[in-house]
């Protein structure tokens, strides 16, 4: 299976506990980093993207498996 690739600016949907959110991809990130004070364990083996929700600003991070193109 060929890994999902997704660019800046890709409008993505995500599903979480309350539902389904949609969003925009704001990068693809391949290091290690923090977003609010939670780890993310990036790296260019197993990169994760950073996508901001459209509803509420709130920017996290996501693997290619959790995000769907819209």
């Amino acid at each position: 299976m060929t890994e999902k690739t997704f660019k800046a600016g890709d409008k993505v949907a995500w599903d979480h506990s309350q539902g389904t959110s949609v969003g925009r991809v704001v990068r693809k990130q391949t290091t290690p980093t923090r977003i609010k004070g939670h780890k993310v364990a990036a790296s260019k083996d197993h990169p994760e993207y950073i996508v901001e929700s459209d509803k509420t600003g709130a920017r996290a991070a996501h693997t290619p498996q959790e995000l769907r193109k819209r």
